[in-house]
């Protein structure tokens, strides 16, 4: 199924080969995926300097087990560079993310650092003469709204994401969206 997948995505760039041309010890079907610097004009009919061969070759224990690699110059590549490449497709890479992880615990300190600072916000919008007022003096929700000095936050719950636009709405089809006049 993956070879399919491989193959309705890469088209020409991608064939069977005998594993007699593979550079690989294997007697199991091989592939190759042609590599190519790609153009701007992405004009078919220019000459390409330089191409790669990534060949690989599953192992009967895949995919518990990496595939078996190889890279071999169809055109224009350096046998250092060629070298170079063949060590660094056995390499194990370590990707470190960035940023810090999202679990409980970070996102509830997050959580209550954000209601903070919403809350600072909110005594910014209030004049100094509703925050002191009697209660039957304030304003109602409506006649807050309806007097133009409120803003809308929209808070948008994507999961694994929270996004928050002040003052214009977001759009979109898998979220549910809260709107909040204060």
């Amino acid at each position: 199924m993956e070879i399919e997948a491989l193959e309705a995505i890469l088209m020409d760039d991608f064939k069977e080969i005998d594993p007699s041309e593979s550079g690989v010890s294997t007697t199991n079907r091989c592939f190759q995926i042609t590599l190519s610097p790609q153009e701007d004009d992405l004009d078919a009919s220019n000459y390409t300097p330089v191409q790669l061969a990534l060949i690989f070759s599953h192992t009967e224990k895949y995919p518990d087990e990496p595939p078996l690699l190889n890279v071999k110059s169809i055109r224009g590549i350096k046998t250092d560079d060629l070298n170079m490449l063949q060590e660094k497709l056995g390499r194990e890479q370590i990707i470190i993310p960035h940023g810090e992880p999202v679990t409980t615990e970070t996102f509830l300190a997050w959580r209550e650092r954000f209601e903070a600072e919403l809350a600072l916000e909110r005594a910014k919008l209030m004049p100094e003469s509703a925050l002191t007022a009697p209660k039957d003096k304030r304003l109602t929700g409506r006649q807050w709204f309806e007097s133009g000095r409120a803003a809308a936050v929209i808070f948008c719950f994507v999961p694994h994401h929270i996004v928050i636009s002040l003052g214009f709405a977001l759009c979109f089809s898998t979220c549910s969206t809260i709107i909040l006049y204060f």
